[in-house]
């Protein structure tokens, strides 16, 4: 078998959930498992969290739909809605809360005979500007639902731009505009993300949602993952599978983009873009071999890469890669990639094997 695996930590899992609900006691929180947990897998990750969690937020039906066949009883949230007006009978079946960005979507839910009443949420724009209403509309909105037959509960949601920037002058006006609302009688209320979560407690109202802490990343460009007391939940490892000495000026992979200033030790490890490796990652990108960093080499190829050995003589083929997780944060991987951990994570493919541990 192909030596590369992605090892799930799911006990990591549970206690970064603990967390999120640690930093806002009393509230409740829905565990964000869209896009297959982050790439973690959606099955394992509902079920860890099956007795913990108080429900799970998803992006499309079709996830829903998995999480529910998991689990009968959580809330289940429906973070953009429904897409088409036939659609708003399978929610009900599937006893979602559903998100209502915009005017159609209402429209749509108002002209459907329910077998039973959805728990919406009204999403305002608050000045993120991606989806949402905008305050009028949203007042409008919230009297039409008052009543609805197909409405059991009108509650409110938003998001924040720039959380993970602390500080951020948006960030106050996007709390202002949201408490600007809740003279309207909202049943729950949910505002803070990660960043917020961990520190803004003024954010925090009724429902929480941890997305990329939950999977033991951090969500701030200065705050590791460690500092925030998050565990990392993924590792991925590969190996050497061959080692070369390298003279001096010879290139390394696709289109010579790196030569050797020095007489180096090279090593191939089994891992590339096709896994969800980053293509773009670049020369110096750090990697771990024997628990010490070595730097990429060359252009990422499809089912390999290459490291620059030449600092660690006792490496040899074999030798296990971590590529990121216990010991070298994803986050710093992402950073050298220019790119965030939210991306390298969701964009492990399906043809590396996840082991699930509770370590």
């Amino acid at each position: 078998m192909r030596p590369l695996i992605a090892t799930i930590d799911l006990a990591a899992i549970r206690h970064n959930y603990a967390v999120a609900k640690r930093c806002a006691p009393g509230r409740q929180a829905f565990a964000v498992v869209k896009a297959n947990a982050y790439g973690h897998g959606v099955r394992e990750v509902v079920t860890a969290l099956s007795d913990q969690a108080d429900g799970f937020a998803v992006a499309c039906l079709e996830e829903a739909a998995e999480v529910r066949a998991l689990h009968g009883e959580a809330r289940i949230l429906l973070l953009e809605g429904c897409f088409e007006a036939a659609e708003y009978q399978l929610a009900a079946q599937l006893g979602l809360d559903l998100v209502l960005h915009n005017e159609q979507q209402l429209a749509q839910l108002l002209g459907t005979s329910l077998s039973r009443p959805l728990n919406t949420w009204l999403k305002m724009d608050s000045g993120m500007h991606r989806l949402g209403l905008d305050e009028a509309a949203l007042r409008a909105c919230h009297s039409r639902l008052q009543g609805a037959a197909q409405v059991a509960e009108v509650n409110l949601i938003s998001h924040f731009a720039c959380a993970d920037e602390r500080g951020h002058e948006v960030t106050e006006q996007q709390l202002e505009a949201f408490l600007d609302v809740l003279d309207l009688d909202f049943a729950q209320r949910s505002l803070a993300n990660s960043a917020a979560i961990l520190t803004i407690p003024a954010a925090h109202m009724d429902w929480l949602r941890p997305g990329i802490m939950l999977y033991g990343a951090s969500p701030f460009a200065e705050l590791g993952a460690a500092e925030l007391g998050l565990v990392p939940a993924m590792t991925l490892t590969a190996q050497l599978i061959a080692c070369r000495d390298v003279a001096v000026g010879e290139s390394v992979g696709y289109g010579c983009s790196w030569r050797a200033e020095r007489p180096s030790r090279i090593g191939t490890v089994s891992c590339g873009y096709a896994d969800g490796y980053p293509r773009h990652a670049p020369s110096g990108t750090p990697l771990l071999v024997r628990g010490q960093r070595v730097p990429l080499v060359g252009r990422v190829s499809m089912d390999m890469l290459a490291v620059d050995l030449s600092d660690l003589p006792a490496a040899r083929m074999g030798d296990e890669v971590q590529l990121w997780g216990a010991q070298l944060p994803v986050d710093e991987v992402a950073r050298a990639a220019g790119t965030i951990g939210y991306e390298l994570l969701s964009k492990v493919t399906p043809r590396v094997p996840r082991r699930y541990c509770n370590a």
